[in-house]
């Protein structure tokens, strides 16, 4: 699994491309979107293969900084 310093490495934003939206660096894939695969059961050598481009480690630190905004921003009721 990818550390903190290597998810940010291979995540970005750019408030040109989807509106700042966290991306895949170097690419226009929105890490919601490999959040979204990994809940539904897609594995990460899946989608390596549906988008070349990619790599496990790409996958991981998308899924690794999703975890951590969602942590980070997640409401608690008391």
């Amino acid at each position: 699994m990818t550390n903190d310093a290597e998810s940010q490495a291979r995540i970005t934003h750019n408030p040109e491309i989807l509106q700042g939206k966290p991306i895949i660096r170097g690419t226009r894939v929105p890490v919601s979107l490999i959040a979204d695969f990994v809940n539904n059961g897609v594995s990460p050598a899946q989608m390596v293969e549906d988008y070349p481009d990619f790599t496990v480690e790409d996958i991981e630190a998308a899924v690794a900084f999703a975890a951590t905004e969602r942590s980070r921003t997640e409401v608690r009721r008391w």
